[in-house]
């Protein structure tokens, strides 16, 4: 039973839940914000709309600005010349599937089907083929992100409720005016007929947004396309720039967590509270815990360890977990990659000799064989006695890496430039270390490993000590 609820675990959590998750904090491998100061991006969901869709394209035109559709595919079938007619005046059109529906209640062939035959309606009246996707309610699910080099993902940085009638375009035109600056991606809606929406909402987002538009150009603020932004974001961020309209190259400041992003992690962080709880993960530190560990049988191919010792198939192993809420104080407090390294060496060299002695004062764990964690690094947990070896390929490993580099732009100071630029080297690994080991080595105050320790720490890198446990099967 309790194998049965963990594979359900796993699946809901890396199915939905977690890419929910790193789209919403960080936007992993999806576009939601620009990096130009004087252009923002109108995109418009749902449509087309027989009503207020013409009366939209009216206004864009009055105001020379470029939006993104992005269609229901069973509208677009309904109106291809509302269609064809945004495809001439300018306007980039994605696609929000064929019918408005969840990804998280669709695998991925459905999802897969959904995409090709709105792309298709889309081909067939413009003779052009698009690859720019918002899932409905901007929900992603695991093989949405898989889909990487066929469909870009757009979401959206400021989103205004104007599927309700009721919010009226007085209190819609306050909120579009607060988030009214360079970089900024819009969601608006030209359809009220999706559910949860209110079929005469639009019409009060065209009231709002045309006085939008007014105070737009009174800043020299200028509506563009997605797929432009994305270019020119891109040429910024390659340069570590923003860019303003004179092409002046100022500093880039890294931004706060925002409150909706506090509230994300703070959901991301509850979610582990309910893993520990249901899988009773236990700590060897009660008072200061930085990690937790619970007791199973190892399933895999025999691994040699220090010392000679092989690990089987069966062996009892102590499987580690970090404290992510630890994980994530450290990242946030530290004020670079070097001090992060520092302070997870200081808090492992404390947190292993405690592990040891627990180890030693429970006999029910005297049969334990060994240590075991997944981990994305490359040499650190070597310097503490872990043998590190691959994964063996498959599912696991490779939603592991999609987890881990989730969690290293969560604690990392540099979190989204590292998972960018070490992509490629990104790789999770099998890191086991014999209990014996364990046992012999760190069964005091852990005294004679801390003047090494102090040696290494100016010339380990982040990567070698940021190491990021999850759950294994």
């Amino acid at each position: 039973m309790e194998t049965l609820l963990l594979w359900l675990f796993y699946i809901s959590s890396l199915y939905a839940f977690i890419p929910g998750l790193i789209t919403r904090i960080f936007g992993f491998r999806v576009f939601r914000r620009g990096a130009r100061d004087d252009t923002f991006a109108l995109t418009f969901d749902d449509g087309p709309d027989s009503v207020y869709t013409p009366q939209l394209l009216d206004l864009l035109k009055r105001y020379d600005a470029k939006a993104t559709f992005f269609v229901v595919g069973s509208n677009a079938e309904k109106h291809p010349d509302l269609l064809k007619r945004m495809h001439e005046e300018g306007h980039l059109i994605g696609i929000h599937n064929y019918v408005h529906k969840t990804n998280w209640f669709m695998g991925p062939a459905a999802v897969k089907k959904q995409i090709q035959k709105t792309s298709k309606i889309i081909q067939e009246v413009t003779g052009d083929k698009t690859n720019y996707y918002r899932p409905p309610w901007g929900i992603v699910n695991l093989f949405d992100f898989a889909k990487r080099d066929d469909t870009q993902i757009v979401l959206w940085s400021a989103m205004f409720s104007d599927w309700r009638e009721r919010l009226g375009a007085d209190r819609l035109t306050n909120r579009m005016m607060k988030k009214l600056r360079g970089g900024e991606v819009f969601l608006l809606h030209d359809c009220g007929s999706t559910l949860g929406a209110n079929s005469g909402a639009p019409g009060e987002m065209l009231v709002a947004l045309e006085r939008v538009l007014k105070e737009a150009e009174k800043r020299k603020l200028r509506s563009i396309r997605v797929d432009e932004m994305i270019a020119t974001s891109e040429s910024a961020r390659q340069r570590g720039t923003r860019m303003s309209s004179d092409e002046k190259v100022t500093p880039a400041v890294p931004q706060p967590l925002s409150w909706t992003k506090r509230c994300v992690v703070s959901l991301w962080l509850l979610w582990e509270k309910i893993f520990h709880l249901v899988f009773q993960l236990q700590s060897a530190n009660k008072e200061d815990p930085f990690l937790y560990f619970r007791i199973r049988p190892y399933h895999g191919d025999p691994v040699e360890m220090i010392g000679g010792i092989k690990l089987c198939n069966g062996d009892r192993i102590m499987e580690l977990h970090f404290d992510n809420k630890k994980l994530f104080e450290i990242g946030t407090r530290s004020k670079s990659s070097m001090q992060l390294a520092i302070k997870m060496v200081r808090n492992m060299e404390k947190e292993l000799p405690k592990l040891a002695k627990h180890v030693v004062d429970h006999r029910e764990l005297h049969d334990v064989k060994a240590l075991y964690g997944v981990s994305m690094i490359n040499r650190g947990p070597e310097k503490f006695g872990f043998t590190v070896t691959d994964l063996q390929k498959g599912w696991f490993a490779k939603s592991s890496q999609w987890y881990l580099k989730f969690l290293l732009r969560v604690i990392h100071p540099d979190g989204n430039s590292r998972v960018k630029q070490s992509a490629e080297q990104l790789i999770p690994k099998l890191i086991v270390m014999p209990i014996d080991y364990l046992v012999k080595q760190y069964l005091t105050d852990g005294s004679h490993r801390k003047m090494a320790a102090k040696q290494e720490n100016e010339e380990i890198e982040e990567e070698a000590v940021l190491s990021t446990t999850i759950p294994c099967s």
